[in-house]
C-alpha cells in the first residue's frame, strides 16, 4: 500500500490549473499550427495566423491563452493500492484549483447557485469525475472548459433504429447549429452508448484524447475520420467566416448500452481545448 499526502495533490493541481490555461497539449498546438496551411480562405487563414500568435504571446509572457479560464474539469484516477492520507480528497481538489486560479490571475467564472449568480470568487467547485483503477499510482486531468463552446453541446437519447446514420446526423446537426457561437477552429468530443449521463462524461472524456490517436475500435475509428471530412464541408471555418477549418478533429468514445437506448453526446471544444495530465 502506498501513501500519497493530499498537500502533493493540491500542489499538483494547482500547478496544472496555471499550466492548462497558459499552453495547450503539443498535440493541439500542432493542429492548429498545421491549419494554417490547410485552410484555402484567405480571411481563415488570417484567423489561424492570429490564433497561433495568440498561442505564442500566451506560452512566452505566461498569460491565459483565452480570457474564459474555464470552470474546472477534472478526472482523477485512484490506484487500489493508493491510501491517501491528510485532508478530505474532495476539499483537496478544490483547494489545489482555488490556488491554481488565484496565483495564475486566472478568471473566476464559477457562480455558486445556478438561479442566484453569485460568484464563488475562487473559480471553485470544480467538476470531479473519480475512477478506480487497478495499481498503485493517481492519473490526474486538468481540463479547464470554456462555456462558450460548451454551450454548444448537446445529448440526444436516440432510437437503436437510427442506427449508425442517426448518429451521424445529430453530430453534424449539432456542429452545424453552433457555427460561429463555438468558436472555431473546434474539436468535436462524442460519447455514443450507456446511459443519459454516462454519454455525456464520455464526450468530455474524449476531449482530452491526443487528437493523433484515433479510436482503437476500426469502425469508431472510421466514423471519427468521416465526420472530420463531413464537418469541414459545412464551409462554417476558422471564426465561423467560411473556409474549410471548421474542425481540428473528433474523437469518439463508447460504452455498452441497453438494448431499448442509443445514447450520444457531443461536446464541442474551442481549438482552446486544454488539458494536462500527470501520473503521482
Amino acid at each position: 500500500m502506498r501513501t500519497i499526502h493530499t498537500d502533493i495533490i493540491i500542489q499538483n493541481i494547482k500547478e496544472m490549473c496555471i499550466a492548462a490555461n497558459y499552453q495547450l497539449s503539443c498535440d493541439m498546438e500542432e493542429a492548429v499550427k498545421v491549419s494554417v496551411n490547410k485552410e484555402r480562405s484567405p480571411i481563415g487563414k488570417q484567423i489561424l495566423e492570429q490564433l497561433n500568435e495568440n498561442m505564442r504571446i500566451a506560452k512566452t509572457d505566461n498569460i491565459p491563452i483565452c480570457q474564459d479560464t474555464g470552470m474546472a474539469i477534472i478526472f482523477f484516477k485512484i490506484g487500489q493500492e493508493v491510501h491517501i492520507e491528510g485532508t478530505n480528497l474532495e476539499n483537496a481538489i478544490n483547494e489545489g484549483i482555488r490556488q491554481g486560479y488565484e496565483e495564475g490571475y486566472l478568471r473566476k467564472s464559477v457562480v455558486r447557485d445556478p438561479l442566484l449568480r453569485v460568484n464563488t470568487r475562487d473559480n471553485t467547485p470544480g467538476i470531479i469525475h473519480y475512477d478506480i483503477i487497478s495499481g498503485s499510482n493517481i492519473e490526474i486531468t486538468v481540463a479547464p472548459k470554456g462555456f462558450g463552446s460548451e454551450n454548444m453541446s448537446r445529448v440526444y437519447m436516440l432510437k437503436p433504429s437510427d442506427g449508425i446514420e442517426g448518429v451521424k446526423n445529430t453530430i453534424i446537426e449539432t456542429v452545424r447549429l453552433a457555427g460561429p457561437n463555438a468558436c472555431p477552429p473546434i474539436v468535436v468530443g462524442v460519447g455514443i452508448g450507456g446511459s443519459f449521463e454516462k454519454c455525456t462524461i464520455l464526450a468530455k472524456k474524449a476531449l482530452t484524447r491526443n487528437l493523433k490517436e484515433h479510436s482503437n475500435l476500426e469502425h469508431i475509428k472510421n466514423l471519427e475520420i468521416e465526420l472530420l471530412d463531413q464537418i469541414n464541408k459545412l464551409g462554417i471555418g476558422p471564426g465561423g467566416l467560411g473556409g474549410i477549418i471548421t474542425a481540428l478533429g473528433v474523437n469518439i468514445e463508447t460504452y455498452p448500452t441497453h438494448i431499448a437506448a442509443l445514447p450520444v453526446a457531443i461536446n464541442i471544444c474551442c481549438h482552446v481545448n486544454r488539458h494536462i495530465t500527470r501520473i503521482l
